[in-house]
């Protein structure tokens, strides 16, 4: 249950399909967010770290928000409005992204897409919980990153994909299964946490369980204590940086078991600058593959290729669609009063990119997920 009580006020679900009703197919620039005549701006705050070694994560989010703002803005925008969106940076530091939630406050910001990862995510929490403003972050998926009533996520959360992958990894037949993940991360500690007793009700052994620290290079240490564990597999919740250290120092030490990993594996291929010689095979959990053939999804990856150059991956996706929410609650408020937009996101049904999905009194979403295997320089499908 959440800390507040807010959710609990929100009234029985309505669908409102926000795509429909909002996205346009065209690929037009995002850059073109002309604001139309007569209409009223809504300031959305994008916050990730758009600089340093996450930083991947943070420019695809809010290239996946200028689309959507681009879009919406084409079509109309929404309920009297036209959205701005105004971007910051937090290098994935809580201290940083606190900063910059000040900022953004000090500039008019109606509601925030952000933060992109957990830690500084869970940080913003703090205040924006206190000015009630509606949060929705993208990517972050501890418990906390949502733990108030103004916060809701688009993507999984952590025992959401440490549940998964054990069904999945369980269900190949692998029952001895080792396990690397980074203590010194909420993100990667949560999903091992709930990993483990979920693979072990299943019947399968964890073999061993090795731990690093955010910033460490050097696994051949845990990586040999994995080879002499009898491990049949490696899980690997964590980062896509370390998933290429990892790949590299694996053939060192003679290890040869297949991967398995979760949302933060995607950059990897382009961290092993496309050559997946090392990882083909490993497959993740992910809500989003560029290379799906839905319209929806068809439409979005035409228009971020028009504009960028280049394929959308999982956080430009969940961006996109964070804002489709955004432009969803406020089309269901028609106000733009936070506790309307809030308890707006307990009514609506949003059919995005990642998704169909709902938000529950946690404000965690409910959709499906997505099994995708690395294979020849790209990503498919999981089998």
């Amino acid at each position: 249950m959440k800390k507040n009580f807010l959710k609990l006020m929100a009234m029985s679900l309505v669908s409102v399909m926000a795509l429909c009703s909002f996205a346009g197919c065209g690929g037009d620039a995002p850059a073109d967010d002309t604001q139309k005549d007569g209409a009223e701006t809504f300031k959305i705050g994008m916050i990730g770290p758009l600089t340093g070694a996450a930083s991947s994560y943070g420019i695809s989010v809010q290239q996946g928000c200028e689309v959507a703002v681009a879009e919406i803005n084409a079509n109309g925008g929404v309920a009297g409005y036209q959205f701005e969106l105004l971007p910051a940076d937090d290098q994935h530091d809580a201290e940083k992204a606190i900063n910059a939630y000040g900022t953004l406050m000090d500039q008019g910001m109606n509601a925030l897409v952000g933060t992109v990862t957990s830690v500084p995510c869970i940080a913003v929490t703090e205040e924006s919980t206190v000015d009630g403003l509606l949060q929705i972050t993208p990517s972050a998926s501890a418990a906390k990153a949502a733990q108030y009533d103004n916060c809701f996520r688009i993507c999984f959360t952590d025992p959401q994909q440490g549940e998964h992958m054990a069904n999945y990894i369980a269900g190949q037949g692998i029952m001895n299964c080792a396990v690397l993940y980074d203590v010194s991360d909420a993100y990667s500690s949560g999903i091992y946490e709930a990993f483990v007793p979920a693979y072990e009700a299943l019947g399968g052994t964890v073999t061993t369980a090795e731990s690093f620290a955010s910033g460490d290079v050097d696994f051949k240490t845990q990586l040999t204590s994995v080879k002499n564990s009898g491990a049949e597999g490696l899980f690997m919740p964590f980062y896509y940086t370390e998933v290429a250290y990892v790949a590299n120092q694996a053939v060192d030490v003679g290890l040869d078991v297949p991967f398995f990993g979760c949302d933060g594996w995607d950059g990897v291929i382009a961290q092993l600058n496309g050559d997946t010689t090392l990882v083909d095979g490993s497959v993740f959990l992910t809500p989003f593959l560029a290379n799906a053939t839905d319209d929806k999804t068809v439409a979005f990856v035409e228009a971020y290729q028009a504009a960028y150059g280049t394929a959308p991956d999982q956080f430009a996706a969940d961006g996109y669609d964070a804002v489709y929410a955004v432009a969803a609650a406020l089309e269901k408020a028609g106000t733009v009063d936070n506790a309307a937009l809030v308890a707006a996101m307990h009514e609506i049904e949003l059919a995005g990119v990642t998704g169909t999905m709902t938000w529950d009194e946690n404000g965690d979403a409910n959709k499906g997920a997505i099994l995708a295997k690395i294979q020849d320089g790209g990503v498919v499908p999981a089998e």
